[in-house]
This record gives structure tokens, C-alpha cells and sequence, in this order.
């Protein structure tokens, strides 16, 4: 078995034990011992509507005692009446409730014997109340006049307290009670005077009984009040009223107490208990009632009244509330008092109660009792419940004490010692046990314990002896007690064993022995590993809003694992294990996740690891970081012209700690709702001395920033307006803009609002022309913007703009210049000439305009071409127009994405920020030959097992005149792996078929046809496709290509896609847009390629794009060319940038060449094989 054992150890020695067990352990009932009342009844009340009433009386002893009763102080005959009920081995009996059962009310004591003497009990008091009724009587009724007083006596029957009593009418409304009519503590209802409106015949009194589950109602009593009862019949009616009231009018007179008291009266109160003072008085006009301490003083807490200040009540009486308390009821015609004098009195209490237990023979005995009480109470000493004999007690006895010398055992025996005064008696016994008996071990023998490695262990030896018997324990085999400082002997005879090891393991024995004998028991101890946990993440610190996952890591001894528990609390408070707060907060066993973190889950959260023996604790400190709370109580102080200082209390830096403070202003007068950026203050300081503008009436609020981010703005200060003052600055940014060659507009950026410094502000504008002596034209405006008309063209002029207000000037302003308004060049660039780089590249020199003739800010230089006529068929074309832009003052630039072997046309020209100037003479240039772009098809006419018969289409552009062809075809497989190029030259230009032979059958074949000219040869079209095997059926194939049927199809495709491609060709081409990109793949010249490498080598287009543009073949798809960006999009604004030589800036390049033979839009066709 295994026991729950706590409490660290502490190291403290174990020696050689004597334990005295007298008192310490209660006597085991196999033992001869004396009777003692173990539960009895106290006050009881028999109430009409219980079946039955139970009165207890449970003792035991050994021998096992007999009962008897006693009731009123007489011998109790509980067999004498049929309807008592009792039990076997008990005192307690049941008194059935049928019948008259008034005869069993009294006090009732039980006595419980044996041999060896007797236990009393306290007076059980019974308490057989009747059923409370009002008699039957004819009340008369009250005919009183008007300002008489009046009592209405309730009389209510007796019954179980507490009593409530009500006065009501017939309906059951209550009777309205104040300072003249109120209902005194006994019930009777007072009227200090009477009114014509207090007449009604139902006043009816009414007691409740709660406990009796009782109201009974007396008779309803009439009151009638008259004004003229006695009034005689001399005089007015009205002057007979007035006489009559004036009589009544008198003074203040107590009805409770009574003026037969006297005027004063004693009061007792039980300590502890309610002090209750009443004074009722009746006069005309109503008494007013008010109460003083006449001798001492009054509680400190002002004692309460009721009933209208009738009744002083004080709760909780103390010696303290002793003394004389005076109530005074007054009116205007006079005065009555009374003084109560209050005694306090209590029932006995014990001082000293006499105490039994088990003593040796030869021992000494001596047994106290002291008890106080109000009066003081007397004290009687009885011996097993009878008064003792003095003359007949070997012992001696006193008051207060009994002793006895020499304790044989007969001398075992109860006495009780019963204190009483008028308020009640205590009764107290003491067990009296002479014994001599060798030890008896009430622990079983064999028990099995486990503790934790660190905890105390507890092995326990629970011992009655008498003579108290000595204790040792022995460990294993060992005859040696045990004394090392980690061994304590307590007095039951526990060992404890501190800061357990696991060496600590074993089997021990508890040895116990006295005059009369000796006896041992064993017991098996097991030292477990103690439980240990570990909570990561250790002390997060985690932004509000976001998730935490804490995980709780556990280590617990093997034999432990079916009563380990794990339990998550926060702050002290355990976790409830279903997710609470609506799903944010998941507890799953050694986890506990919490979802959009808020402020209040902050805290400390504890993992609690417990098994049958231990319990262990791992804690983490969850930090939740947020914004600070918004600053508050801004406060502004130091008032001056230009500054004011702001003081502010930080809101909760909420564990970031604030890094800088951002004061912000609004200004009503310019800007008003519009919160500006005023400073910002490093640090945590929460004072800062602003600088301010003249002519602003500001308010200002404060923002904390932390790690974490801003928070919400604090409120608004109070406003603080600024007095105005002359400008400090003067507009800024000033240029000159203009639209037309003869004005000049001057424009600035004006002040912001919190710049003017004052009402009234305009600006003041100075200018004349640079170099000339003349004095400054001068005028002021209030917009920020002047324009000058009049001036010639592009000539500098000194620009100053000062800020004027009513209060005075700005600064000196500095001085701008500026040119008046521009017109367009008037001459055009000469010496134009033309280098042709390339086929599709030229470089163009011109001499630029004299500065003068630029008549502005020149900004660069137009290049315009036009291509007028193809060189190969000599076809004039309709001109349009194409352009660069080269921006700043140069000579020279680069035209690339010319057609090859074609006439252009090209002009020059000037421009500045008024436009273009005019155009030189037109240059006339042609372009030389270039590479055929690629054959618009490939197509496979006809397969053989050892020959094939290809044709293909023209080159879309020829680029110049044509030279040939060349064919090549090299065998390819599955595993992309290629066998050696074999080339065929087809020197007739004329020829688009060729059948080639000499083939491997069943073989993959790649075939590549490309144009030539003079300059080279172009891109190839491809087309694969698979010879046939040898077999019987080869011949279904032979000759198809010589069908007429086929040969119209073929014509036909070929009809059609060349319309497509007609279309194509003009949708392309149509607005001058060239796709340089596709030109310069399509006219792989190797002299435009090193022209290219050496002038764009700033540009790479590492993206290897295919060729667009092949027709569908017979089974297979080929793309189409689209047209790429044109050349404009590369241009300066909505021209070309180009660098200074005239490339393109990224934008103009070509891919470099990766071989000889290249597939680019192929397809693929196969064809299947004889079998």
C-alpha cells in the first residue's frame, strides 16, 4: 500500500525516545475504560405538525454502559408511556406524537454507566408548546375626542419566540404607523394623539408564530374620534372647536414606561446579547423622543433607533454599554423623561474545565475547575453523577479543585463539575482511567509505505500503554536504534525519516515496551523518483494579439505513471480543462494555447504535476507587449511668445518601454481639425519646451511610441494662441515658368499657414534684368505667382520675393535668376552625314545650332527617317515617319532596326522647351544586304525506307538577293541524342524541293532548310519525321505524292497560309514599329554582331525566346511571328532613351548564336512503318 506522505525534511537528530501517552491517544475500545457521552440532544421543541421527537443520549465504554434518565431531577421511566420508543445499547428514545403529549415537557438528563463508574449529560429541556389562540371576547368600542391619546392592546397568546406582530384592517393593510401612531415592543398600538382620520371599526392585531408555521387574529377593534363631545352649546361651533383643541394641548406624558415606574427603572441584558430601551409618550402637539448616556459614554458607533426613534437597540452588549441611558420626549408645551439603568450579566464560562486520561498506578491526580459568569456562579463537583460526600471521598476537594494521591485502579471513575447561575449552567466531565496494561500497537503490523527522493517519509507506530511505554526503531536486520540527524521519533510514535535518499529503502521496526510487556510491528518503505517539470517557452514576452503555445515538459518515476496528473492554473487560479473564452484559450493535456492574446492574459501560468506521493511546479511569466496606453493630464505651463512648456502623465508603457514621445498641434484659424507633427521627444520624458509660431492658436496632444508601435493620441490639451509678429522667411522654390516668347511668370511656393506670423500677408516681388543698371521694379501681390509681359525672348532677369505682413517685412530675400519666355529654334542643324554600321544600323553626324539661334534652354536633337524604295525589287514605299530623341548637346547618334538592302531618307533638327526648330535637308542613305530571314515552311512530301522528298516555302524577307539554299538533316532518338550534320548546297535559288536518298529505314530524321544571300545565310525551319521498314505493305504509301488529290490540298494550305501570313506581315508593320529583338535574330549578320557586342554591350537578354512564325505542317503545329515592341517604346518620354552613342539603354540587343544548325518553331511528322 502505498501512502500519500508530504513535508520536506529537515535534518534533525533521532535518539532514544520515552513517550508518555496519557492524554495523547484516545483509549481503544478493547481496553477497560469508563463511560463517556458521545452525542446527546440539546433544547428541543416538540412541534404540533413532527410525526415524532427524538431526544439522543450516545455513549460508549467498555464495559458497553447501560442508560437510565432522569426528568426534572427525577428518576425517568422510559417504558412508563406506550408511545416512547427505544433502542438496544442506546440511551436515546423517540416519543411518538399521538395525543396529549403536554406531560412529557421538562428537563431530561441521561446517565450512561458501567463498573467502572457513570457519564452525565447536559439538562436536555423539552419543550411541548400549545397552539397559540386569541380568546373570544366582544370588545367594546373606543369613542374618544379629538387629540386624546389612545392604546389598542394586542394581548397576543404565548408560543415558541420569535413572535411578529402585525396591525392591520379587514383588507390586510397595514395600519400606517409614525412618530404619533406606533406599535410598542409587547405589541399594543399607541396613539400619542388622536385625529378624526384614525377613526375605522378594523383595526385587527395580528401574531405570527414562524417557528409554529402559526398567525392567529385578535378580534377587530372599533375607534371613533369626535371633535364636539364636550364642547357646551354657548358660542359659534367653529369657536367651540378652537376652545376645545386649545384644552388639549399639553404636555409630553410616557405611557412606556409607565409614570407608575417612577422615573427611573432597571434594566438587565445578557452579554453578547440585543439591548432593547423603549419610551412611548403620548401629548399634543406629537412628542418628539431622543436618547443620551448619562453615565459613560455612548458606544463608539452611534447605537441605532427604531420604531421613530421609540426604541434604542445595541447589538453585541458589553461590559461596556453598562450605565444609565436617559429618553426624553419633548413638545413645545414641555418636556417628560426617563432613566434606565442597564446591567450587563452573563451565564457561566469556563476558566478552567477539569480533564481525565489515563493515569498509572501510584500516579497523582489533580482536576481544576474555574468558571466566571454575572452574578458569579456557583460550582457543585459530582462523582459519576452523584454530589460527592466529602466526609466519604478519600481524596481532598475544594471549590475549585480535587485531587487524589496513590491512583489505584479503583479509583477509575467520571467527574463532572457543573457551574450555575440564574442565567444558566455548564457542565463539564473528566474520565478518570486507572490502568495497567503492556503496550498495544494499533498500526498494523506490515504496512507498506512510499515517498520521493527529497520528501520526508512518515512510518507510523500508534501506541496505548500505561505505564507509557518506550519507543525505538531498528532498520533491516539491525538490533541498533536507529540515530542519525536525519531520523526524528514524534510522540504517537511516528518516525519520520528527512530528505529521503534512495538508500532509504527497507524494512523497519517499531519496538514498544513497559513494566507490564513489550511488543513490535514491521513496516516496508519504497523511495520513488520525484516528479519534475519544465514550462518553455520560459517567460514570453508575446505581442498583443498574436498566439502563445506553452508547453509543460514531465519527468515522473515509472510506478507513478497511472496517478499522474497535469493541471494548468493562472495567477493562483486553476484552468478549467475545456477551452474557455469562447475557443482562445485550448488546454490539451501538457499544452496550453492561447489564441489573439489580450492584455488580461498576462500573468503567471503554473504547470502542476501531481502522482500519489508528490507534486511538482513549473512556472513561465507571460508578458504581453502592446501600444502605450494614451498619455493623459496634459498640462501646459512657462507661457511665452514664442514657446510654452507641455507636461503630460504617461499611460502604461504596457512592458515596452516607451522610446520616444510625438507632440502633434492643431491650429484652428488656417487649418482647423488638422492634426500636424509638431517635435518629437527621445526617451521616456514626459515634459517637453515647445517652440512656437507667432499668430497661431494652437492645441496640442502627446503620441507614445514603443517597440511595439504608436499609441492612440492623448485628448487635446487646452488652447494656447501665439501673439502675431513680422514673417521670419521668405517664400521658396522660386523659378520662372512661361508659355508665350515675351512674358516671364514668376512663381513660388508660398508660406504654410503656421509661417505667416500675422493677418495681412502678401508678397513682395522685385526683379531686373541681369547685367542692366536699372533700378528694381517692385510689386506686391497676395497669391504666389506674378506674370511680366513685355519681355523679350529667353534674356536673365534677378528675381527676389519677400514676405510682408501688417506687422512688418521678412528678411532680406537672396536673389533668383530667371529667363523670360521662350520661342522655338529658328535654325536648323548642317553637315548632316550618315556612316551605315550595318545592314540595320546607322550612325548620323550633324553640326548643332549656334546658342543664340537656340532661343531657349536647348533640351536635344530630333533624328526623323523615312525608307523610301526596297533595293531588291525597287518598290517605292509610301513614306512614314520614325524618330529618336537624343537629349542634350550633342552630334552624333545611333539608328538601329533598319530594313536590309533599302533607300532611306533622314532628317535633323533642334528642340527646346518651346518645341522643335526646323528640319535639315533631307539625307538620303540605302542599307546594304543582309541574312534572309527564315523559309516560311519545312514540309515532308514524301517518306521512303531510304529516301524522303522535302519542300518548303520563301523567306518571308530576303533581306537581298537570294543565293540558294542550304539543306541539312542529321539522324536524332528518343534519349535527345543527335547523330553528325550532313549538308546539302542548292545553289538554284529557283528550287523550294529536294529528294534526298541514300536513308537508314526506320530512322528519326531532323531536316533544317535556310535561305542565303551574298551576305550569308539565315535561320532554319525544321521538320522531323521516320523513314519506313521494309515490308509487304510499303507500297500502300508509294506515290502519294504524286495523287493529284493530294497535290490540290497541298496548294490550297499553302494558298491559305500565306494569305495569313500577308495579313499578318501588314498589321505588323503598319505605324513604323520594328521588333529589334526578332530583326536582329532573323539577319544574323556577323558584321552587325560585332557592331552590336561592341556598341550595346550594356544590354543581355540571356532568355533564349524561339523563333515566331512557321506555318501548321502535315502533322504538326509551327508559331507564329507577332511583332515585338517597337522602337518608339524605347525612347526618351515618349520617344527612345538612348545613351549617348545612341544604343538603347536595355533595351536593344541580340541573342548570341549557339550553333550551326538550330530547330526554332519546328514540328514534327510521323509516319508509320511497314511491317
Amino acid at each position: 500500500m502505498e501512502m500519500l506522505l508530504s513535508t520536506k525534511g529537515i535534518t534533525i537528530c533521532l535518539f532514544f525516545f520515552v513517550l508518555s501517552l496519557a492524554a495523547a491517544i484516545e483509549i481503544p475500545l478493547s481496553v477497560s475504560q469508563l463511560p463517556t457521552i458521545t452525542e446527546q440532544s440539546h433544547t428541543q421543541v416538540a412541534y404540533p405538525f413532527d410525526e415524532d421527537f427524538t431526544i439522543k443520549c450516545e455513549a460508549r465504554g467498555n464495559p458497553h454502559p447501560t442508560f437510565n434518565w432522569t426528568k426534572d431531577g427525577k428518576p425517568f421511566d422510559l417504558l412508563s408511556d406506550p408511545r416512547i420508543v427505544t433502542s438496544n445499547n442506546s440511551g436515546t428514545f423517540v416519543i411518538q406524537n399521538r395525543g396529549i403529549i403536554n406531560n412529557f415537557q421538562g428537563k431530561y438528563r441521561c446517565f450512561a454507566s458501567n463498573v467502572l463508574g457513570t457519564a452525565m449529560s447536559e439538562e436536555i429541556e423539552l419543550i411541548v408548546p400549545s397552539v397559540p389562540k386569541f380568546p373570544k371576547e366582544k370588545i367594546e368600542p373606543l369613542d374618544v375626542e379629538h387629540g386624546d391619546s389612545v392604546i389598542l392592546h394586542c394581548n397576543p397568546p404565548k408560543g415558541i419566540p420569535p413572535l411578529h406582530i402585525y396591525w392591520m384592517n379587514i383588507d390586510l393593510q397595514h395600519i400606517p404607523q409614525d412618530e404619533r401612531v406606533s406599535m410598542s415592543l409587547k405589541g399594543d398600538l399607541y396613539f400619542a394623539n388622536v385625529e378624526e382620520n384614525d377613526s375605522r371599526s378594523d383595526y385587527c392585531c395580528f401574531a405570527a408564530f414562524p417557528r409554529l408555521r402559526t398567525i392567529v387574529q385578535k378580534m377587530p377593534m372599533t375607534l371613533k374620534v369626535s371633535r364636539l363631545k364636550h364642547a357646551n352649546d354657548s358660542g359659534s361651533p367653529n369657536a367651540a372647536v378652537t376652545k376645545a383643541n386649545f384644552i388639549k394641548e399639553r404636555k409630553p406624558k410616557l405611557l412606556i414606561p409607565p409614570e407608575s415606574a417612577g422615573s427611573s427603572s432597571s434594566v438587565t441584558v445578557i452579554k453578547g446579547g440585543v439591548l432593547l430601551l423603549e419610551c412611548i409618550a403620548e401629548g399634543l402637539p406629537t412628542p418628539h423622543l431622543s436618547w443620551v448616556k448619562v453615565t459613560g459614554n455612548m458606544p463608539k458607533e452611534e447605537p441605532e433607533t427604531e420604531n421613530f426613534g421609540k426604541i434604542l437597540k445595541i447589538d453585541q452588549v458589553s461590559a461596556a454599554d453598562e450605565g444609565t441611558y436617559q429618553c426624553t420626549a419633548s413638545n413645545p408645551m414641555g418636556r417628560a423623561r426617563h432613566e434606565f439603568h442597564v446591567h450587563v450579566e452573563e451565564p457561566p464560562q469556563w476558566l478552567k474545565k477539569p480533564e481525565g486520561g489515563v493515569y498509572s498506578v501510584g500516579t497523582n491526580l489533580v482536576l481544576l475547575c474555574e468558571a466566571i459568569g454575572n452574578p458569579e456562579p456557583s460550582i457543585q463537583w459530582k462523582l459519576n453523577g452523584m454530589p460527592i460526600d466529602s466526609r466519604a471521598f478519600r481524596g481532598r476537594i475544594s471549590t475549585r479543585e480535587i485531587s487524589l494521591t496513590n491512583l489505584q485502579l479503583q479509583d477509575s471513575a467520571v467527574f463532572q463539575c457543573e457551574a450555575t447561575n440564574k442565567h444558566g449552567t455548564i457542565l463539564a466531565s473528566a474520565n478518570v482511567n486507572v490502568l495497567n496494561i503492556a503496550p498495544l500497537i494499533l498500526t498494523s503490523d506490515g504496512e507498506n509505505y512510499a515517498t520521493v527522493v527529497g520528501y520526508s517519509a512518515f512510518l507510523h507506530c500508534d501506541i496505548f500503554a500505561s505505564p507509557a511505554a518506550d519507543v525505538r526503531w531498528t532498520k533491516d536486520d539491525s538490533i541498533e536504534p536507529l540515530s542519525t540527524f536525519r531520523y526524528e521519533l514524534n510522540k504517537n510514535g511516528t518516525l519520520e525519516i528527512k530528505d529521503t535518499k534512495k538508500e532509504d529503502s527497507g524494512s523497519y521496526a517499531c519496538w514498544a515496551a513497559n513494566s507490564v510487556g513489550k511488543r513490535a510491528i514491521t513496516a516496508n518503505l519504497d523511495i520513488r523518483d520525484a516528479t519534475k517539470l519544465v514550462v518553455t517557452p520560459k517567460n514570453p514576452r508575446v505581442l498583443k494579439s498574436h498566439s502563445i503555445l506553452l508547453k509543460c515538459q514531465a519527468e515522473y518515476d515509472s510506478h507513478l505513471k497511472h496517478s499522474f496528473k497535469l493541471s494548468w492554473r493562472k495567477d493562483g487560479d486553476e484552468l478549467p480543462v475545456n477551452s474557455t473564452e469562447g475557443g482562445r484559450m485550448i488546454l490539451d493535456r501538457d499544452t496550453l494555447f492561447i489564441s489573439s492574446v489580450l492584455l488580461e492574459d498576462q500573468g503567471v501560468y503554473t504547470c502542476v504535476g501531481s502522482t500519489s506521493l508528490d507534486s511538482a511546479t513549473a512556472e513561465s511569466r507571460l508578458i504581453v507587449l502592446d501600444v502605450p496606453d494614451p498619455p493623459e493630464e496634459l498640462q501646459l505651463s512657462e507661457n511665452q511668445n514664442r514657446s510654452v512648456r507641455l507636461s503630460w502623465r504617461a499611460g502604461s508603457s504596457h512592458n515596452s518601454p516607451v522610446n520616444e514621445s510625438i507632440i502633434e498641434f492643431e491650429e484652428n484659424r488656417w487649418e482647423p481639425g488638422r492634426w500636424q507633427e509638431l517635435t518629437r521627444i527621445p526617451g521616456d520624458d514626459t515634459t517637453a519646451l515647445l517652440s512656437l509660431a507667432p499668430y497661431v492658436n494652437y492645441q496640442f496632444r502627446v503620441v507614445s511610441v514603443n517597440a511595439v508601435g504608436r499609441s492612440q493620441p492623448s485628448k487635446p490639451s487646452l488652447r494656447y494662441s501665439t501673439p502675431p509678429a513680422a514673417p521670419d522667411k521668405n517664400p521658396e522654390n522660386i523659378r520662372v515658368e512661361a508659355s508665350e516668347p515675351n512674358e516671364m511668370v514668376m512663381k513660388w511656393e508660398p508660406l504654410k499657414p503656421v509661417e505667416r506670423n500675422g493677418p495681412g500677408l502678401e508678397y513682395k516681388v522685385s526683379w531686373r534684368q541681369q547685367g542692366v543698371r536699372t533700378d528694381w521694379n517692385e510689386e506686391t501681390v497676395k497669391k504666389h505667382s506674378l506674370t511680366v509681359r513685355n519681355t523679350p525672348t529667353f534674356v536673365p532677369y534677378e528675381i527676389k520675393v519677400q514676405a510682408v505682413n501688417n506687422l512688418g517685412a521678412g528678411p532680406e530675400p537672396n536673389v533668383t535668376i530667371g529667363y523670360s519666355g521662350e520661342d522655338f529654334p529658328d535654325a536648323a542643324p548642317s553637315g548632316v552625314s550618315v556612316d551605315v554600321v550595318n545592314s540595320t544600323l546607322v550612325k548620323v553626324f550633324w553640326f548643332g545650332i549656334p546658342r543664340d539661334r537656340v532661343r531657349g534652354h536647348l533640351r536635344g536633337y530630333k533624328v526623323s527617317w523615312w525608307k523610301t524604295k526596297s533595293l531588291l525589287d525597287g518598290k517605292r514605299h509610301h513614306p512614314e515617319k520614325h524618330f529618336l530623341t537624343f537629349v542634350g548637346d550633342r552630334n552624333y547618334g545611333m539608328i538601329p532596326g533598319l530594313d536590309p538592302f533599302s533607300e532611306f531618307r533622314l532628317t535633323v533638327l533642334a528642340y527646346n522647351s518651346r518645341g522643335d526648330g526646323p528640319e535639315s535637308s533631307p539625307m538620303v542613305f540605302e542599307t546594304p544586304e543582309g541574312v534572309p530571314e527564315q523559309p516560311r515552311f519545312l514540309r515532308i512530301l514524301n517518306f521512303d525506307k531510304d529516301s524522303v522528298t522535302l519542300s518548303w516555302g520563301l523567306p518571308r524577307k530576303a533581306n537581298g538577293h537570294l543565293t540558294g539554299y542550304i539543306l541539312q538533316y542529321q539522324i536524332i532518338n528518343e534519349t535527345h541524342e543527335v547523330g553528325p550534320v550532313s549538308e546539302v548546297s542548292i545553289t538554284n535559288r529557283s528550287t523550294l524541293s529536294w529528294r534526298l536518298s541514300g536513308l537508314s529505314p526506320s530512322t528519326r530524321y531532323k531536316f533544317y532548310v535556310k535561305a542565303c544571300t551574298a551576305k550569308g545565310c539565315g535561320k532554319p525551319v525544321t521538320e522531323e519525321g521516320l523513314t519506313v521498314a521494309q515490308g509487304t505493305y510499303a507500297g500502300i504509301y508509294d506515290g502519294i505524292s504524286t495523287q493529284g488529290w493530294f497535290i490540290g490540298l497541298m496548294c490550297a494550305i499553302a494558298l491559305l497560309t500565306l494569305l495569313l501570313l500577308t495579313i499578318c506581315f501588314v498589321r505588323r508593320n503598319k505605324g513604323g514599329k520594328y521588333s529589334v529583338k526578332e530583326k536582329e535574330d532573323l539577319h544574323p549578320d556577323p558584321e552587325a554582331q560585332s557592331i552590336k557586342d561592341e556598341i550595346f554591350g550594356e544590354y543581355s537578354d540571356s532568355d533564349e525566346k524561339p523563333l515566331k512564325g512557321s506555318l501548321q505542317s502535315l502533322n504538326g503545329d509551327i508559331k507564329a511571328t507577332e511583332s515585338a515592341d517597337s522602337l518608339v517604346d524605347y525612347g526618351e518620354g515618349e520617344h527612345g532613351m538612348f545613351n549617348e552613342d545612341g544604343s538603347f539603354i536595355g533595351a536593344y540587343a541580340g541573342s548570341k548564336e549557339k550553333g550551326s544548325v538550330e530547330s526554332t518553331g519546328s514540328s514534327t511528322a510521323t509516319f508509320p512503318l511497314h511491317a
